[in-house]
């Protein structure tokens, strides 16, 4: 692996061999100090990272989400820049999902049709706004350059991780960055050993938007809006929105924006949740007397309950994707009643649910 001089002081790797029985945690602080402690397993091994005069113990030898070695040094240095600027764990995660959905968390000493001379994580542009070519290729000034864009952003701190980023980085899509910012809460978690997401538990695999899940309020007969709106495509005949994409849309399509909650319409179990064709990932519930509402297009880090799963009206079960055949994040609601679909918004809305 290379060494990249920084601001102050170069990369230091050095592989620590640990033996069995020890533990500890590091806590990433929103503040400008990092507080660790030793981080290791049963025969296994860590490194060590030293990036000026923060550290952090416990960068996995192996794989995280698939980033590994250098991919998670950098991943380190981002952290440690956000950190020193004072921002909260989920700023430095949306500037770690940011390199990974521009570089692969990888310096890269190269651009793209868009941009052939982006250089760096953050794939930023000559020009100076993003400061020399050193700058950009240097992990801890690039990634407190992009942190001080972020923190320009106005009301950053309220929008979507990928609104975040796409307004700071002016990505064409901005819904880019979506679907990477599961594997960079796993990346920071594996890093940290507990990370604090505006003061929220987070994890690989839970819910990065809210402590234990959201909820949302139940009508009298026990039913739920399954997510916040706008409906941007109805039940019925249309046009086909993309290649592959059926004429008859079976449910509606609730856009309130990506990694927003998805909640449960009714009480019921989770028969499934998983891949589904056009779908992407998809969870279907079975509320008993044949009737069974689908949610559509999450990615897989955003399936919050399992088959089998007994869950509760209202509970959250999901955050908005835009796996499968989709143009934008978007939850694609079905209520199916014996085994056929029916328009969900007149069905809901003699249960005590209108949108």
């Amino acid at each position: 692996m290379s060494q990249r001089k920084t601001a102050t002081a170069a990369f230091v790797l050095t592989p620590l061999l640990l033996m069995g029985g020890c533990s500890g945690a590091l806590l990433i602080l929103g503040g400008s100090q990092l507080a660790s402690a030793t981080s290791c397993s049963a025969g296994g091994s860590s490194v060590r990272v030293s990036i000026e005069w923060l550290s952090i113990d416990g960068v996995p030898a192996g794989s995280v989400a698939g980033y590994s070695g250098e991919q998670l040094a950098n991943a380190a240095a981002i952290i440690n820049a956000g950190a020193a600027l004072g921002l909260s764990v989920r700023g430095q995660t949306i500037g770690v999902m940011t390199a990974m959905g521009e570089s692969s968390l990888t310096v890269l000493d190269r651009g793209d049709a868009v941009g052939p001379d982006s250089r760096g994580l953050f794939q930023q542009r000559a020009g100076g706004a993003w400061g020399s070519y050193s700058d950009r290729m240097d992990p801890t000034i690039s990634a407190t350059n992009f942190f001080r864009a972020l923190m320009r952003v106005a009301n950053w701190e309220t929008l979507s991780p990928t609104e975040a980023a796409h307004r700071t980085q002016r990505n064409a899509d901005p819904y880019h960055y979506a679907r990477y910012w599961d594997a960079a809460v796993q990346v920071v978690t594996a890093l940290s050993g507990s990370v604090s997401i505006e003061g929220l538990s987070s994890g690989a695999g839970e819910n990065p938007c809210a402590a234990g899940g959201s909820s949302t309020a139940v009508s009298d007969g026990g039913w739920a809006k399954p997510s916040d709106g706008p409906i941007t495509s109805r039940f019925g005949r249309r046009g086909a929105p993309t290649a592959g994409a059926s004429t008859m849309h079976k449910g509606i399509d609730l856009a309130p924006g990506c990694e927003e909650p998805i909640w449960a319409a009714a009480a019921g179990v989770v028969i499934h949740s998983g891949t589904g064709s056009g779908f992407g990932h998809y969870i279907a519930i079975d509320h008993g007397g044949g009737v069974v509402t689908r949610y559509g297009h999450m990615y897989a880090g955003g399936l919050l309950v399992k088959t089998g799963d007994k869950v509760t009206a209202g509970q959250q079960i999901a955050r908005i994707g835009s796996d499968g055949t989709s143009t934008g994040c978007h939850n694609h609601f079905e209520v199916v009643v014996g085994g056929a679909a029916v328009d969900p918004v007149p069905w809901l809305a003699q249960r005590g649910i209108t949108f």
